[in-house]
């Protein structure tokens, strides 16, 4: 697995999911180096190749990286891609926590990419610190949203179903994902509200806890804490208010953060 497409030459594993593993990898005749996402054949799973053709369908949108090739040998289905810096969280892992200031500058950004997918048809549904990265070399303040494989399509949805379990992670999963409902625009800004409050603490109250119900209390709760920033209080009330096929008004929520930014 050195040499994939005759082009792409394999430099170290970057990391390992439930699905397939990624590694830096580099394109021989261009020296340009790449992320290269791995998944066997055998796994009989083929959401690499359903990644690949929403990558390919979100093109050319800011935030999203470019699939530079998708193929497969006998064994592994691969996808190539830019390589991007940092995650969020190894961000977040080096400082603590982030000040007001850059919470709400990292959300109004992420705010403008999930508008551009949920403009597109498409929820992301696994909304977490280590799928955002940010840019390299000259495009280092650029945050990119990864990790498509629980991506789904709203378009042909007319109404919430029941899922068999929580999708995406349980830290940051909605409500409406606890309640085994189908996700929708709404679940992804939840899910972000959350993750701008673990930025801005350092942590969320429920990250260690193995009961749901008592998470879902501290997650309902979590609008009535006086620990948590208006702002970000205001922000996680108007997403839970949101019906399931309901539009967000990105405007006002883009302003409700632009507003408390213009105070600090």
């Amino acid at each position: 697995m050195n040499f994939i497409n005759n082009k792409y030459k394999i430099i170290e594993k970057l990391g390992a999911g439930c699905f397939g593993e990624i590694y830096k990898g580099e394109n021989v005749r261009t020296q340009e180096h790449v992320a290269i996402k791995v998944e066997s054949i055998a796994n009989n799973l083929k959401l690499l190749k359903n990644e690949s053709v929403i990558y390919q369908y979100l093109v050319g949108t800011t935030g999203v990286p470019n699939v530079k090739w998708f193929g497969k040998d006998a064994v592994n289905y691969y996808m190539v891609l830019n390589l991007l810096g940092d995650s969020l969280q190894t961000l977040l892992n080096s400082k603590k926590s982030f000040s007001l200031k850059l919470v709400l500058q990292i959300g109004l950004q992420i705010i403008f990419i999930l508008k551009s997918i949920h403009e597109k048809g498409l929820v992301h549904r696994d909304i977490k610190p280590d799928n955002f990265l940010l840019g390299n070399d000259n495009n280092k303040k650029q945050i990119y949203i990864i990790d498509f494989g629980f991506c789904k399509s709203l378009v042909n949805v007319s109404d919430s179903k029941k899922t068999t379990g929580i999708i995406g992670s349980l830290t940051y999963a909605s409500l409406n994902a606890h309640n085994y409902t189908e996700l929708s625009y709404r679940d992804d800004l939840e899910s972000l509200g959350y993750m701008l409050l673990y930025f801005y603490q350092g942590f969320l109250e429920w990250q260690k806890i193995e009961d749901k119900l008592l998470i879902i209390q501290m997650k309902q709760q979590v609008v009535n804490n006086e620990k948590t920033p208006t702002v970000l209080r205001d922000f996680l009330k108007c997403v839970r208010q949101l019906n399931f096929k309901e539009t967000p008004d990105y405007n006002t929520l883009i302003n409700l953060l632009k507003r408390e930014l213009e105070i600090k």
